[in-house]
């Protein structure tokens, strides 16, 4: 069990309505089930979680959530997304392996990929984007899809951080980190 208390079924109907829209028919995750029995801290997880489509094609929001979920050590949501995601976003097993291992110095990725992944590296050791990072950047994405990849990458690490920290057992059919 993780170390808060997740609500249980039957949810009150504003609860499971979320969960239907989130979820799309498929049963609660535990951090969703964990946070929406704290209704503010839900309603700040879901104000900021961008759980929509947003700029970004999926296969580009995916790796950027996979890598930095890698970085952060969460095994429970990254293997969440690779379940869910992988095969819409056509992730090849190699390219599924170097979110965790080889990162950005991974053959399989194309440039833009790799300019991509080198974003949400920096990002992750450093906090920031070097002239050289941010230029590669803009060199495949525009503003808006910009702005959402560093979203991303600081919403998906305070994933990281609440999945870690509360102890979140990993998901049953999530798929499990590469050794």
């Amino acid at each position: 069990m993780p170390r808060v208390s997740p609500l249980r079924s039957p949810y009150p109907p504003d609860i499971q309505m979320q969960f239907d829209q989130i979820m799309r028919g498929a049963p609660p995750l535990m951090l969703f089930r964990v946070m929406a029995g704290h209704s503010r801290a839900w309603d700040k997880f879901r104000g900021g979680s961008l759980l929509d489509r947003g700029p970004l094609p999926l296969r580009d929001r995916e790796i950027v959530i996979d890598r930095t979920c890698a970085l952060n050590g969460c095994e429970y949501e990254w293997g969440v997304h690779i379940s869910t995601f992988a095969t819409a976003a056509k992730l090849s097993p190699e390219q599924i392996r170097a979110t965790v291992v080889e990162g950005s110095k991974a053959a399989c990725w194309s440039v833009a990929e790799r300019a991509l992944l080198a974003a949400v590296e920096a990002l992750h050791q450093r906090s920031t984007l070097g002239e050289a990072e941010f230029a590669a950047l803009r060199s495949h994405y525009d503003e808006d899809q910009i702005l959402e990849i560093i979203l991303l990458c600081g919403f998906y690490r305070t994933v990281s951080y609440l999945a870690r920290a509360l102890d979140l057992p990993l998901e049953e059919n999530a798929v499990r980190f590469p050794h």
